[in-house]
């Protein structure tokens, strides 16, 4: 009995080293994770603060990053103002060929006109004559060149008085035509790109 008791009371003791052991392991291991853990976050905290550090201990990359972003800054600006002046430029060309191209059209009509005048008197038994046949071909150069050059003439005889197109010089009392009707087109106008050269100076219905 003596040795029974013995052996449990030495097998309880041995139960009570293992887990006293077992504990031990798991608080130093416990102790070791720990440590780890708090070794990473200094190590993190103290790349953070050399990055910081870096940053703020070089001044001359600091001073080209501020450099850089103001000729970037420059350069964006420039080139704005530039590309604003190069729309510009070319429609102050545009305007001026257009109004140098008109200017030359207004100087061309009464010529043109005289054409007109001339060929309105030619007899019907002239009209083969050589001549005759030079003036009508000098005329339909002047018409292809109109042409090409977008100008046209307005249309004014059977149509409606239109004071942006018409300039009524005479008045008709006696056509049957409805009132504000063109019954004659004394001088032909013309538009340039739709814009008006000359306006018609016609004879309306009132």
């Amino acid at each position: 009995m003596q040795d029974e008791e013995l052996k449990n009371t030495s097998d309880a003791k041995g139960t009570d080293e293992a887990n006293a052991g077992e504990q031990h392991e798991a608080a130093e291991t416990e102790t070791k994770d720990s440590a780890e853990t708090k070794d990473a976050a200094e190590s993190a905290e103290e790349t953070e603060e050399a990055a910081e550090t870096e940053t703020e201990t070089d001044p001359v990359k600091a001073k080209y990053e501020k450099e850089l972003a103001e000729w970037k800054d420059k350069y964006t600006r420039l080139y704005a103002e530039f590309d604003n002046f190069r729309k510009r430029t070319e429609k102050e060309k545009l305007q001026n060929f257009d109004y140098g191209s008109r200017h030359v059209i207004e100087k061309l009509l009464p010529v043109v006109d005289n054409f007109e005048r001339a060929l309105g008197t030619v007899e019907e038994a002239d009209k083969e004559d050589a001549f005759t046949k030079g003036v009508e071909g000098i005329y339909k150069q002047i018409q292809k060149m109109f042409e090409d050059l977008e100008v046209k003439a307005i249309e004014a005889e059977g149509q409606k008085f239109d004071p942006n197109l018409h300039n009524a010089v005479m008045t008709d009392t006696e056509s049957d035509a409805e009132e504000d009707t063109i019954t004659q087109d004394l001088q032909k106008g013309y538009l340039y790109k739709d814009q008006v050269v000359r306006h018609s100076m016609v004879k309306v219905k009132k």
